[in-house]
């Protein structure tokens, strides 16, 4: 996104911050600063990239205009905490392991950060701030992507609260004050266009499917249960019209959500395509899921790839795939069949693809 802004406006960019994941930064980009920070866990240069892009917007007047490139993962890519790092850490990672969606995590997150709600375009005053979004949350809430720094919060504390209350989430006194404080509801200096989604990458391949002679479907662009459940959706649905006659392509975007009962290595996408194994098992389909930005969990894979052959030959190998989603281990077992898809990255972020192929 900054390069393609870069490349348009070049010299009629006084300044400007870049922030990204670690390894996902392509070279300099005219008098940009990059950084590469922490995800989906914030860190140290999450926070010195946003004091740079906050240094970069204090003093400015009514005659700057701020353009600010917003994509799906910016909640830890862009913080500033109220809180102790090791507060925030905790909370992420109780975020993630009670499966919370990304709604409810933003919701809370959003109550401990300086620039987070609605608070950055605060910060830009008396500026224009004129903000692009890549989307990656269902049905493009726009006070939710990348936890709403430049747009007026939707959500209240008493949603925040109840958020706490339902995850049995860990809060300090000085989190318990923060909850109760109500973020920005109103912002006259923010113009917000979105220019891509999960929608788009969903009608993207589902053209896609049809060039390679499939009779693609689009099941949904906002799929928001577990892995596992969605994975086993697509075996049923692969069982169900394995005997049709024609290639059929069934098509998922959206985020589902991980319950940790193990310690093992994965991701959501390794874990949905493993979980539709056993459903697809002796069958010519295949399921394989992928993140956008080429990332799936803390792991070097985009997701996984599962077919009709998956489940016998991890079997002959003594691994039962039951046993690995109970220690969400997904990576090692794709990784001893084949099944790990790794793309590098890919520039973007817009949710997650699911794709069922079922052959003639």
């Amino acid at each position: 996104m900054a390069k393609a802004a870069y490349d348009h406006l070049g010299n009629r960019i006084d300044s400007g911050v870049v922030v990204t994941k670690y390894d996902h930064s392509r070279g300099p980009i005219g008098n940009l600063a990059i950084y590469e920070a922490g995800h989906p866990v914030p860190d140290q240069n999450s926070f010195r990239a946003t004091q740079a892009a906050i240094d970069a917007v204090t003093g400015l007047t009514e005659r700057d205009t701020v353009l600010f490139l917003l994509s799906g993962g910016g909640s830890a890519l862009f913080e500033k905490p109220l809180i102790p790092e090791e507060d925030l850490n905790r909370l992420t990672r109780e975020l993630l392991a009670c499966g919370a969606d990304i709604v409810q995590m933003n919701t809370v997150r959003k109550r401990f950060s300086a620039v987070k709600g609605g608070r950055f375009a605060a910060l830009c005053k008396p500026a224009k701030v004129f903000t692009i979004v890549l989307s990656d949350v269902l049905g493009d809430r726009l006070d939710m992507i990348a936890s709403g720094p430049a747009y007026p919060d939707a959500s209240t504390a008493e949603d925040a609260l109840r958020i706490v209350r339902s995850c049995h989430l860990t809060m300090t006194e000085q989190m318990e004050a923060l909850l109760r404080q109500e973020t920005p509801k109103e912002l006259d200096n923010v113009t917000t266009h979105i220019t891509g989604s999960v929608r788009q990458l969903c009608i993207a391949a589902q053209a896609e499917c049809r060039r390679l002679g499939y009779e693609p479907v689009v099941l949904t662009d906002r799929l928001s249960c577990t892995a596992r459940d969605a994975g086993v959706f697509l075996g049923n649905i692969a069982q169900y019209y394995q005997n049709c006659g024609k290639p059929m392509a069934f098509l998922a975007g959206g985020e589902t959500v991980v319950h940790l009962t193990g310690t093992g290595l994965g991701g959501r996408n390794q874990e949905l395509a493993l979980a539709a194994a056993e459903g697809i098992a002796g069958i010519n389909a295949c399921v394989f899921s992928v993140g956008s930005d080429g990332t799936d969990g803390p792991t070097d894979a985009a997701g996984g790839y599962t077919d009709g052959t998956t489940r016998d030959i991890l079997k002959a190998k003594g691994i039962l795939i039951s046993d690995v989603l109970q220690r969400n281990d997904a990576y090692h077992a794709l990784e001893a069949c084949g099944g790990l898809i790794i793309t590098g990255a890919t520039g973007t972020n817009v949710n997650d693809l699911s794709v069922l192929l079922i052959g003639s």
